[in-house]
């Protein structure tokens, strides 16, 4: 016994003496993460990137609303305490008009990594600027409609539609039969029609899109004049105004993502406009009163905002080398495979169609249709500033303090500026 303690004590002496004592690494990565479910699951995943390279990773998880300001300060300093970046799709625009991301083409051309796999619409949108690759896509929450199979099949609820509008209870079609099915809802199911996320500011802004998508609107035209006050734009509004009115629950003008989800989770909604991934969400029984009995549709026409973020490395951060290895090891077939096992949100095309990933979660090709055909928010220097002038604007129409079309015309004239600001125009 004696000479076993008296081994250990021999190997703790050479290992002090050696260093290997700091099994702790000698390079730490520290990122600012946003506290969603795929940071968790890349959380559990981080002990193999630090057993194969010897690099840590710290994570500081924050909410979404504390991680732009955090970021431009970083940017802004002569070091940045950030090396791997995580970009919403919002900045994806500003981030590099700014210079404030190391440029990846670099990167991804020594190593030959390849980004065929990436689903274009995520490669577009948390990739490339201006003809150079700053990011690579991490996740996706392109946006559907999340709904109630139960209350879609009830026969009693059919009957009553078809008495009702001469015509069966089927899947809209069109922004408008989908109000009007939320409206039908609100009056014969005993819950509300949409669980509405239509607080100023972000929230709004993004439910509002899915609207303004699916009527066949935009932001802007090629030449960068702004077209939110065109006719689809103003028939689009009326049809979400008149839903935040007649099929949303009281207060949902004050509602955020997680209160639509409350409400949603709680069985006190037909649907909501959402991300994609909130379906297992509600789906599982530990979370939610309606688990098995949600499914998800792409929006009516098929056009619904996407929305994703980026790995990036910061322009003055000071470990680039470490930096794309994580993001190199992160984005590899192999961990993004195991993070779509874990229920990660993917980006790239293969892991929707993986034997083994559909099988553990049936509705990813579904997701892959919704994703190839989403669009997002223009991108640009202004693209927040951009998200700030809408939401106060749809939020001052929604709470009539002011006419849709006096709304939409402040709202044209300020994304106008905004892009000669910028000089997209």
């Amino acid at each position: 016994m004696r000479r076993s303690l008296l081994a250990v004590c021999l190997i703790l002496a050479v290992m002090l003496a050696s260093g290997v004592q700091a099994a702790a690494p000698k390079v730490a990565l520290v990122m600012l993460m946003e506290d969603v479910p795929e940071t968790r699951i890349i959380e559990t995943l981080l002990p193999e990137f630090e057993k194969a390279t010897g690099i840590g990773v710290e994570f500081e998880i924050v909410q979404y609303g504390d991680m732009h300001a955090k970021l431009v300060t970083q940017f802004m300093s002569p070091e940045s305490h950030y090396d791997v970046i995580q970009v919403d799709n919002y900045w994806a625009g500003e981030f590099p008009a700014a210079r404030w991301l190391e440029p990846l083409d670099k990167y991804i051309s020594r190593d030959k990594f390849d980004i065929s796999d990436y689903v274009p619409s995520m490669v577009d949108m948390v990739g490339y600027y201006d003809g150079k690759l700053y990011m690579l896509p991490m996740y996706n929450y392109a946006m559907c409609i999340v709904y109630r199979t139960d209350l879609m099949s009830d026969p009693k609820l059919q009957k009553a539609f078809e008495a009702e509008y001469k015509a069966p209870m089927l899947a809209p079609t069109t922004v408008a039969e989908y109000v009007t099915l939320c409206k039908f809802m609100q009056k014969n199911a005993g819950v509300s029609g949409s669980a509405m996320q239509a607080q100023r500011g972000d929230p709004i802004v993004m439910e509002w899109s899915n609207y303004l998508f699916s009527c066949g609107g935009s932001y802007y035209d090629k030449s960068w004049h702004s077209t939110v006050n065109r006719p689809e734009a103003i028939k689009a509004t009326e049809l979400y105004i008149d839903n935040v009115k007649h099929g949303a629950p009281q207060g949902a003008l004050s509602f955020n993502l997680d209160d639509a989800f409350r409400v949603m989770s709680q069985g006190r909604a037909f649907s909501m406009i959402s991300y994609n991934w909130m379906l297992p969400q509600l789906n599982d029984p530990s979370k939610s009163k309606v688990a098995g009995k949600v499914a998800i549709a792409a929006m009516p026409g098929g056009i619904g905002l996407n929305g994703g973020w980026g790995w990036a490395i910061a322009h003055n951060g000071t470990r680039k080398e470490e930096a794309w290895r994580f993001i190199k090891w992160v984005e590899s077939q192999e961990t993004a495979r195991k993070r779509a096992l874990l229920g990660g949100a993917p980006t790239k095309r293969s892991m929707f169609t993986d034997k083994e990933v559909v099988r553990n979660y049936p509705w990813y090709p579904q997701v892959l249709d919704i994703l190839e055909n989403a669009r997002p928010v223009p991108e640009f220097q202004y693209s927040a500033q951009m998200i700030e002038v809408m939401g106060r604007e749809l939020s001052l129409a929604a709470s009539g303090q002011k006419e849709i079309k006096a709304a939409l015309d402040s709202a044209a004239k300020e994304l106008d500026a905004l892009a000669r600001q910028s000089k997209m125009k």
